[in-house]
């Protein structure tokens, strides 16, 4: 009997995708043309410390031009490379993307701050102070995405955080009351989100933008009826004092930025790493992402998947409510008209940037708030560039960001899908 010969099958390569090339090459083109060849000749200083300091570093003081063109340089072989891998079909590492975007941003500094001084840790300590709300909304994010809830209501957990945080601390003179407060406004969101998309299975996304009017709507009705007339009363919570750490906090450079901080922003420090932990390292974290991923699967093994979805949601808005406070007590120390201003959906855009990792998603949080940073600082130094142009600066940073990354995260398989038991 004759052998069969075996049948090889052809797998068919992977495309190339030149997306990833291509916007690193616009931006290397831009470090080494507009900043460099195009750049102001004058000279930048980078100062590391103030006068008042424990330690004192010295500032460096470079001619603007040609460190653009050496960071232009750098940039293109970075941008080289990234054309490599994509000609060999092959993934462009996410370092590289780091890499050519951190060398943009000093270049652009050392362009803009030509004959003027760029403040380091004024630079990064508000980079962060502005980042903080967006970070807390982007981990709740995570948390609602990854038991496969879409959580569009990040902006309405966010305001409603803001608004009750200012309030209760008014009323009851006790900032810690106030961030309870704002947590508990938070949940209570996100559990009206929860049992309409998981009980009466109406689409995630339709909630969402509707909580998110909701709560504006809510919220701008007190604070004219109530809020502006007794200001005093009502809205003059005051701020979190700032906790610098002994020691840590006279550290040159990273001692402000990472141990002179507002208990918010210690909070944030902390969830980060907690909620990659409890999701990654834990068995309530392995359950979670079971049934964001497989609700059948996780329902047969006895996970009761709607009831999970509910409670995990719960705690995503706690988190975000959490981070609602930060934009009240612990910064402006009052609460404004529509003081979230888009900032829950900048969250939700981490979350994507972020690939439904706490880690990237506070990364790529951390680029929006950096942004908005560049926006004051360049408009309290005189900047030329047009100061519509420098307000666009935190959401161009998000387009070009969700351009290079978008397409290649894949979200959790059930995430938006409602599970209906048989």
């Amino acid at each position: 009997m004759t052998a069969l010969a075996p049948v090889h099958e052809t797998v068919a390569a992977p495309p190339r995708n030149w997306k990833t090339p291509i916007v690193l090459s616009v931006l290397a083109a831009v470090t080494f043309v507009v900043f460099g060849l195009l750049g102001n000749a004058q000279e930048v200083t980078f100062r590391w410390s103030e006068a008042d300091d424990t330690i004192s570093l010295a500032s460096l003081v470079v001619a603007s031009q040609p460190l653009c063109l050496v960071l232009g340089v750098l940039t293109l072989l970075g941008a080289g490379f990234a054309y490599y891998r994509a000609y060999r079909r092959e993934k462009v590492p996410l370092w590289v993307s780091i890499g050519v975007g951190a060398l943009f941003i000093i270049g652009l500094f050392a362009n803009v701050g030509a004959g003027a001084t760029v403040p380091v840790v004024f630079i990064l300590t508000g980079a962060i102070g502005l980042s903080t709300a967006v970070i807390f909304g982007s981990l709740a994010g995570v948390v609602g995405e990854r038991v496969g809830v879409a959580n569009i209501a990040i902006e309405g957990q966010l305001l409603a955080g803001a608004f009750v945080a200012a309030v209760v601390a008014s009323v009851t003179d006790s900032l810690f009351l106030g961030l309870i407060a704002a947590m508990i406004g938070g949940a209570l969101v996100s559990m009206v989100l929860a049992v309409f998309s998981l009980r009466y299975v109406v689409d995630q996304i339709v909630v969402g933008v509707v909580l998110n009017v909701l709560v504006v709507g809510i919220t701008n009705f007190f604070y004219s009826a109530v809020l502006s007339d007794n200001s005093e009363e009502f809205n003059f919570p005051g701020t979190l004092p700032s906790l610098p750490i002994p020691l840590l906090s006279s550290i040159p450079v990273i001692g402000p930025v990472f141990f002179d901080q507002r208990i918010t922003t210690y909070v944030m420090f902390l969830l980060i790493p907690t909620v990659w932990f409890v999701l990654f390292k834990t068995k309530w974290g392995l359950r979670i992402r079971a049934v964001g991923e497989h609700p059948l699967a996780a329902d047969t093994v006895g996970i009761n998947v709607n009831n999970t979805r509910f409670w995990t949601v719960t705690v995503a808005g706690l988190i975000a409510g959490f981070g609602g406070a930060a934009l009240t007590i612990g910064s402006v120390g009052a609460f404004v008209r529509e003081m979230s201003a888009g900032q829950g959906f900048i969250a939700l855009a981490a979350v994507i940037l972020g690939r439904w990792n706490p880690w990237l998603a506070a990364v790529a949080a951390l680029l929006f708030g950096f942004s908005r940073n560049f926006r004051i600082w360049a408009g309290q130094i005189g900047s030329p560039i047009p100061p519509d142009l420098i307000a666009m600066t935190p959401y161009l940073v998000t387009l070009i960001a969700v351009s290079v990354l978008v397409g290649k995260a894949v979200a959790p398989a059930a995430v938006g899908k409602p599970y209906i038991k048989e």
